[in-house]
């Protein structure tokens, strides 16, 4: 009997401990519930977690902005035109919105070219193509208005490769042996000349140039 009761009474200590510490437990908690250390955990966790998904949010925008620019070098180092046009070949039209004109234009500058439209200088790129595209036509048929198109005005081809919108941005009267017609441009433009002056009579010693700009593309 002396040793249960004995064990009973060394039992009670850890027993008070172990409330004690319980009773510690809650009352921490209820403190901590009712104070600004829960709130700054809370809202310091929250921040955490908002870290981590404006960061996945990043990634997922730094990778998407890649694929876009991916896409879109692609798309540019893919030629206009698969394959090149023969000489004499219709590769288009030329629209002049001003004058109201739809012109045929030909690959190649020769007189068999240049009677049935407008000729397309074979040395030169095709319209739509970065450089200079060169189009060429006589006074007396496809360009006797020409003189009446000026800066600002717009030119239009279309080919197989799509539309393409050019603004005039030079008016240019050359002599009929100037190469600087048919120069590298750092851009797409599109360089259309002509015989001038258009009342002249006989061989033309100057050439009026229209320089413009691409502006739009359809594809």
């Amino acid at each position: 009997m002396r040793r249960t009761r004995k064990s009973k009474r060394s039992r009670r200590p850890k027993r008070l401990l172990l409330l004690s510490i319980s009773v510690s437990f809650i009352l921490f908690g209820l403190w901590f519930g009712s104070t600004n250390a829960y709130t700054f955990l809370k809202g310091y966790l929250l921040f955490k977690t908002g870290q981590v998904d404006a960061e996945n949010n990043k990634v997922k925008s730094d990778l998407n902005e890649t694929i876009e620019k991916e896409q879109i070098k692609e798309q540019e180092q893919k030629p206009l035109y698969p394959e090149r046009p023969e000489k004499g070949e219709n590769i288009g039209e030329l629209i002049i919105p001003k004058l109201e004109a739809k012109l045929p234009i030909y690959h190649g500058t020769a007189e068999e070219e240049l009677e049935k439209g407008v000729g397309h200088f074979a040395g030169s790129v095709l319209p739509g193509e970065k450089d200079n595209s060169v189009l060429s036509g006589h006074r007396d048929t496809v360009f006797r208005k020409l003189g009446e198109v000026g800066k600002g005005d717009l030119l239009v081809v279309k080919t197989s490769a799509g539309e393409f919108t050019y603004k005039v941005k030079k008016v240019r009267i050359v002599d009929k042996d100037d190469r600087t017609v048919i120069v590298p441009k750092p851009r797409a433009t599109l360089t259309v000349s002509t015989c001038y002056p258009f009342d002249f009579i006989g061989a033309s010693p100057e050439r009026y140039i229209l320089v413009a700009d691409l502006i739009s593309s359809k594809l």
